[in-house]
């Protein structure tokens, strides 16, 4: 079994990964415009600066709300933060459409990381571009949660789809595995669940959490 700790180490292994990209481009631009003197290469080294900058941002906005402790110290989160941030990243993809279905003012703390993280692995699977849908409604006591990635080659690596059923071994979980992992746990600590589906079309991805752990 995974300690919190271990799980914690992991969650910071993939967070450290997905910033390592832009952040680098950070350090690049800056070496690139130290030496650069022609007006125009300059200008473009700034806007790779700013682009960089504001993806690293909007990452760590994400990850925050989606690991972390964001969102307040109240039990809602209103909707509209979690669609800002899944967007920010939509648009820096560039090849990936986003469908928003979510008509909730506001949704439950846990519901809205289990939103984010499916989302994220998502978009992970859309290498080629594609659609990522995303639905969520509060009925009956719980909030149910659909996300759908279409596209042309929709990429999946098997051991998350394990982590979200409860099938991997403790030993095979990794950085690219945990978040998986961490939103099951959260999902049946509240008494549900989180189900997936892959076809040659589209990878779903569900979830039912009810609002107190029954």
């Amino acid at each position: 079994m995974t300690s919190s700790t271990d799980l914690a180490a992991l969650l910071c292994s993939r967070l450290c990964h997905d910033l390592l990209s832009p952040v680098g481009a950070l350090s690049n631009g800056l070496e690139l415009l130290a030496d650069e003197k022609d007006p125009e290469m300059r200008a473009r080294c700034f806007e790779l600066l700013e682009q960089s900058a504001r993806v690293s941002t909007d990452k760590l906005k994400f990850f925050r709300l989606a690991y972390g402790a964001a969102g307040g110290f109240g039990d809602e989160v209103a909707a509209q933060e979690p669609r800002d941030l899944i967007e920010a990243l939509v648009a820096a993809n560039g090849r990936i459409a986003l469908e928003w279905a979510v008509a909730e003012a506001n949704l439950p703390k846990p519901a809205v990381k289990v939103l984010l993280n499916l989302a994220a692995i998502a978009l992970d699977a859309l290498v080629r571009g594609g659609t990522l849908a995303v639905g969520a409604e509060r009925r009956d006591g719980a909030t149910e949660i659909a996300v759908r990635a279409s596209g042309p080659r929709v990429a999946f690596d098997g051991n998350i789809g394990k982590a979200l059923d409860g099938s991997l071994a403790a030993g095979e979980l990794s950085g690219r595995t945990a978040p998986a992992h961490m939103i099951r746990l959260l999902a049946e600590e509240l008494g549900g669940g989180v189900q997936y589906a892959l076809s040659g079309e589209a990878l779903v991805m569900g979830a039912v959490l009810p609002d107190r752990a029954g």
